[in-house]
């Protein structure tokens, strides 16, 4: 490419030559009128013919050069970033402080760079194609720290940690089955597109667009406007934005600071190939994770990981059915995709509906979704009846090897060792996070993060959450099923007497209703009270 370009302008220069050595024909042949320019008295603005064939020919090689420095052919895709870093870094206290931090854990980069392995070439791909600035490749880093399987205490999930409500708006698909959120191709797109409107609409600022992608732009435009009103000035550095907005902007240009200075911190950026890791196959209808990793000859794992938009171990059958496989197992996993017959591409079981079945719980029990069971059934409404025949889908190995769907990943989070006991709470009818929390006397934020969701999210009858405590009271054990019952005080009642009854302390059941234990309890006066019903 670059010696077809060198070629083609070789050609423009021996043609500028041509015809300046016309010019120096026609000049000589008019002796008299080139005397009288050389006799005369005004400077000589204009070069020699042959000055100018060099200023052109020089200019000609320059522009060569600055070609040639674009089209730098790197090995590194980090070093391609680099290279075209072009955001302006001030040297202010917020990104100093930032790019201290990340300075002080030069780990944090290996780790950084084996997850992004997979992902980053296509990442950046995308947005020299939208010629948009390259730092937003560094944005994932910031965002989830290249874990597409990260959820945040806001509801955000994924790479580029799209909340609920933004996902839908930019039509990322979230069901049982598959969450578009996570999908790193799709999410991709969906948060350049978002980037885009937010340059476009915050009047191409780029900082103020970053800024609003963390905290929405209604909130970043009320602050411009704010400061209009004030006659100040509108820049991201000059606004008055929530603490952590105010912080994420500078911790991406800390980031692209210590890459464009790598060596001067002494920061190690684990090279990654500069070529296409990844391709996109459609596999056009639902099938089996583990069906299709066989196909790929890859392990579950090695496809879900490249796949984490799926929650569950089968594609949504509605689709997406779209696969990102190593490239160089595009073609093998294509070949053997074609040679499988379409319904050897999912399990099926055959049952036979029993007394108190309800379609919901055999969903559950099946691990599929309710509204599958209605549409491969063929079922109108909710209604079944006994001995009558149902098809359902089910996974070709055991759930438990498709570690990487939600309700492993749920499990393996639940597990993990926060404290010395762990107790379990089954969520019953009027429990909230906060009531939950206080109960056990813990933070609402940790035990959101114990049990992989967020404060806000709506929690189910009959989910199960841990708990995690360094120290137990007496009516909680580390097998507690704890459960929250109304009592009404009858006749003869006393708190002592309840706290009996129930296992529990005279202590906890005054923390539970703000009682004053110099006080007395009346008849008919109702208590909140927690019980361990392993215990009760």
């Amino acid at each position: 490419m670059i010696k077809n370009k060198f070629a083609a302008k070789t050609i423009v220069n021996l043609s500028l030559l041509a015809v300046l050595s016309g010019c120096n024909t026609i000049g000589s042949s008019n002796s008299e009128s080139s005397q009288a320019s050389l006799n005369s008295s005004e400077p000589a603005n204009v070069a020699a013919p042959e000055d100018v064939v060099d200023a052109l020919t020089l200019s000609a090689l320059s522009e060569e050069q600055e070609l040639e420095a674009n089209n730098i052919e790197f090995d590194d895709v980090w070093k391609r970033i680099e290279s075209q870093l072009n955001i302006d870094i001030p040297q202010n206290r917020p990104v100093v402080t930032e790019r201290n931090w990340y300075a002080k854990h030069p780990n944090y980069f290996k780790r950084i760079s084996a997850r992004a392995e997979p992902f980053l070439y296509f990442i950046v791909e995308e947005i020299e194609k939208r010629q948009m600035p390259i730092e937003l490749a560094l944005l994932p880093i910031v965002e989830s720290a290249f874990d597409p399987f990260a959820y945040s205490h806001g509801r955000a999930s994924g790479l580029w940690q799209f909340i609920p409500g933004t996902g839908n708006r930019f039509k990322l698909k979230q069901s049982w089955w598959y969450d578009g959120r996570r999908d790193v191709v799709a999410a991709t797109k969906a948060a350049l597109d978002y980037l885009s409107f937010l340059h476009k609409t915050l009047d191409g600022d780029w900082l103020n667009a970053i800024a609003a992608y963390n905290s929405g732009e209604g909130r970043v435009m009320r602050a411009i406007k704010r400061n209009r009103k004030k006659h100040l000035p509108t820049d991201f550095w000059s606004l008055d934005l929530p603490k952590e907005t105010s912080s994420y902007v500078p911790k991406l240009l800390a980031l692209a600071d210590l890459l464009k200075r790598h060596e001067e911190f002494a920061i190690s950026w684990t090279p990654i190939k500069n070529q296409q890791h990844i391709q996109v196959v459609d596999a056009k209808s639902q099938i089996d994770l583990a069906k299709a990793a066989k196909l790929a000859e890859l392990k579950v794992n090695e496809l879900h990981r490249l796949n984490p938009g799926y929650n569950q171990w089968a594609t949504d059958p509605k689709g997406p059915h779209k696969f990102v496989v190593p490239v160089e197992k595009v073609e093998i996993f294509k070949q053997n995709l074609a040679e499988l017959p379409k319904e050897e591409r999912m399990s099926w079981k055959r049952y036979l509906v029993q007394s108190g079945d309800t379609l919901g719980g055999i969903a559950d029990k099946f691990n599929t979704s309710l509204s599958v069971l209605i549409d491969v059934n063929d079922i109108k409404g909710n209604i079944i009846n006994i001995n009558q025949a149902l098809l359902i889908p089910t996974s070709s190995k055991s759930l438990t090897e498709y570690s990487l769907t939600a309700d492993n990943r749920l499990t393996k989070t639940q597990n993990k060792k926060r404290g010395a006991n762990k107790l379990k709470h089954t969520v019953k009818s009027g429990d909230n996070m906060w009531d939950i929390s206080r109960e056990y006397d813990v933070n609402i934020r940790s035990l959101a993060k114990w049990n992989g969701i967020a404060p806000t999210d709506p929690i189910k009858l009959g989910q199960e959450l841990v708990i995690w405590k360094d120290q137990v009271s007496k009516h909680q054990s580390t097998s507690a099923i704890m459960r929250a019952i109304t009592y009404k005080v009858r006749n003869g009642d006393s708190l002592a007497r309840i706290a009996q009854k129930f296992k529990v302390s005279v202590v906890d059941i005054a923390k539970w209703n703000q009682l004053d234990l110099k006080k007395y309890i009346r008849p008919g006066q109702s208590l909140k009270l927690f019980v361990d019903v392993t215990r009760t």
